[in-house]
């Protein structure tokens, strides 16, 4: 049955940046499927409340501390969940900054690299690392949290339109190399989302009017308008799909660029 490719049961499913936003509404929708799920972000206090809210629900979730700019911190979430549940079934790299606005010409070069640290080193990083154990059980989904901006560029956001694209890349090759292994890899690029990271541009009138004129359903989504293709990607009922970039941007990407101009 169709219906039951989609559950996530005895699933376990690692998400970064998952103490709010998108990151937080993904990890609650593989929980409502059924998947035991690992929230992580920068500080515990902030996992231990997402994971007992989720729990309160009556849903299965776990909470492991983790900056993904630190590679210690990178080894020992994947560690700690094998250890504790054997498998990562799912591993969802979500989270990321965006600390320049402004011209690639005059972008710094320090936060240029934080910005390659955090968007696309920790997702290749955290994937080698859950990668022998996906070989190892056989099979696993990972899902790379792009942004249309590593598709379709606007001009102030130089550093992060350069990470996206790059992740999207990232994922497109580990497809093709893991692919064999039942090991599949596919990103999402969601459009502007009511979150903290798009709050410049969502604030500043200029580039918010021109969002709204080209967006062709007039808004921005909420995060959990972006869930439902994380709980597809994780589940069977995307079994032949790999190296597939999906947009979910109310149709932005149909109009012309957005320009500070």
């Amino acid at each position: 049955m169709i219906k039951e490719k989609f559950e996530l049961n005895n699933k376990i499913a690692v998400i970064t940046g998952a103490s709010k936003g998108i990151g937080k509404a993904m990890a609650q929708g593989l929980a409502e499927f059924g998947a035991t799920v690992i929230v992580s972000s920068r500080k515990q206090e902030a996992v231990d409340e997402v994971a007992k809210e989720f729990t309160d629900l009556g849903l299965k979730a776990d909470s492991i501390e983790c900056h993904v700019a630190k590679h210690d911190d990178r080894v020992k979430l994947v560690e700690k969940v094998i250890k504790k549940y054997g498998r990562i079934d799912v591993l969802i790299n979500n989270a990321g900054t965006n600390p320049y606005f402004g011209p690639i010409s005059k972008m710094p070069v320090n936060l240029y690299q934080k910005t390659m640290d955090i968007n696309v080193n920790s997702a290749i990083e955290l994937s080698n690392l859950v990668y022998p154990h996906m070989k190892k059980q056989g099979g696993g989904s990972v899902i790379h949290i792009s942004s249309i901006e590593g598709l379709h560029p606007s001009a102030f956001m130089a550093a992060y339109n350069v990470s996206k694209a790059a992740l999207i890349m990232a994922g497109k090759n580990q497809s093709i190399e893991w692919g064999r292994n039942n090991i599949r890899v596919n990103i999402i690029c969601p459009g502007y989302v009511k979150t903290k990271l798009s709050a410049a541009l969502l604030e500043n009138e200029v580039s918010r009017n021109s969002f709204l004129k080209n967006c062709s359903l007039g808004r921005g989504s909420t995060p959990d308008e972006m869930a439902g293709l994380a709980v597809f990607l994780a589940s069977d009922a995307s079994s032949y799909m790999t190296g597939t970039t999906i947009v979910n941007d109310g149709g932005l990407m149909n109009a012309p660029q957005i320009s500070m101009q």
